[in-house]
């Protein structure tokens, strides 16, 4: 069918928008960073890494602060996993009233919408009733990355066949036996993507840990790192720019933290592809 002179102009200018979007998007994401990279990266020294702050010789190194993460970010995991898979199970496979199980989805959503500032806040107060401390972080963290989890598992849950379920039941298997020998083996792509999203997300989290982790240096073991207050890599980078106006420093943080978000990103896809092809074979 030909088209008329002004259906084509229109077409072209769509199609002429639509290409400056996605070269504008993709022009500010290359912007940021390279920017990011080419102010931090000549900041990125082996002290800097494997050191920790010293006020007295004024010498500054983040260690305490990597270590930190590391901790929050295992200590978030292995909170919010159970948790979070345990109720897409639930609200999957177990839930038979529909309307509550669609009232708990709902409320997750909410959970996800809520800024972070507030979650640091409701932190602060139930959480830290003896002082900031990367648990209370934790805690806090928990909350927040519960419905990624829960929204990521149930997806996945939902894209096995019902025939899978049907045969298992046939051969005698009971529900959760069938759950845990063939659901879960063919939706943990989702519970991986689920779980580096939400390692991606604590990496990029401080408004929520500047009230509940505190802001501290210190270098400490796992089980007395957890109970103190501890500075996260995302916190650093605040206090070094806003407080001590050690900008090279915040830069560097920040290019490690860019380079980390973009490491978790191809690793999702790559994870993503991975089970897909193997559930295909």
């Amino acid at each position: 069918m030909k088209l008329s002179k002004g259906r084509r102009a229109y077409i072209l200018t769509m199609r002429v928008l639509m290409g400056l979007c996605a070269g504008l998007t993709c022009a500010l994401t290359l912007f940021l960073i390279g920017y990011v990279l080419w102010k931090g990266l000549p900041n990125i020294s082996w002290e800097l890494l494997s050191t920790k702050p010293s006020y007295l010789s004024g010498k500054i190194g983040i260690l305490p602060d990597i270590l930190n993460t590391l901790y929050i970010t295992v200590a978030t995991l292995a909170i919010v996993l159970p948790l979070g898979v345990g109720a897409a199970i639930y609200l999957t496979e177990y839930a038979k009233n529909q309307r509550l199980a669609s009232l708990i989805s709902n409320a997750a959503e909410t959970l996800s919408g809520i800024p972070s500032i507030i979650y640091g806040l409701v932190g602060m107060l139930v959480f830290c009733g003896g002082g900031t401390s990367l648990l209370a972080g934790a805690m806090t963290l928990t909350i927040m990355n519960l419905p990624t989890i829960m929204r990521t598992t149930q997806e996945s849950l939902k894209t096995v066949p019902q025939a899978y379920r049907e045969g298992a039941l046939g051969l005698g298997a009971g529900k959760w036996r069938m759950i845990r020998t063939v659901v879960l083996p063919n939706c943990v792509d989702g519970i991986v993507t689920g779980c580096i999203l939400t390692v991606g997300r604590i990496l990029g989290e401080s408004a929520a840990l500047l009230y509940t982790a505190g802001f501290a240096h210190a270098l400490n073991g796992p089980w007395k790192g957890l109970n103190s207050a501890g500075a996260t890599l995302t916190v650093a980078l605040y206090v070094y720019a806003k407080e001590q106006g050690e900008f090279g420093v915040a830069f560097a943080i920040a290019a490690i933290l860019m380079i980390l978000t973009v490491l978790l990103n191809l690793l999702a896809g790559m994870v993503g592809k991975h089970f897909t092809k193997r559930r295909t074979l």
